[in-house]
């Protein structure tokens, strides 16, 4: 089954920089109904209010951390526990890697990555590319 280009996805980092650079990555695989939040508490909000078919979050975030932001939206029901969520994080720690597993992540990029692995990445929880 192709990957729906058209789902809605958020992307979630405190980084200006890096929201610019994933949704530009996103663009180039096809995707562009794209949404942004700097935080796990500004994240939430936009869950309670659209549906996403795929998030992408920072772990490392201030107030609500992406592992805090994950283990909401795992938390609210139906809707978002079975919805694809990638975590993007600098450490590459085993111990991160497995809270994030427990917590429910579907995969897992570590900083710096590139257009090649966010694409394997998110075929790895969506399915193939046409």
């Amino acid at each position: 089954m192709a990957v729906d280009k058209d789902m809605n996805v958020l992307i979630v980092d405190d980084y200006n920089t890096m929201l610019r650079i994933i949704k530009n990555l996103l663009k180039q695989l096809g995707f562009n109904n794209v949404d942004e939040a700097t935080d796990g508490t500004m994240a939430f909000e936009k869950v309670k209010q659209k549906t996403y078919g795929l998030i992408i979050s920072d772990w490392n975030m201030e107030p609500m951390t992406g592992i805090e932001f994950l283990r909401l939206v795992r938390g609210s029901g139906e809707v978002y526990k079975d919805t694809p969520f990638i975590m993007i994080t600098a450490e590459s720690k085993t111990e991160n890697v497995v809270a994030a597993k427990q917590a429910g992540v579907n995969n897992y990029i570590v900083k710096p990555f590139n257009a090649e692995t966010l694409k394997t990445k998110i075929s790895t929880v969506l399915g193939e590319f046409d």
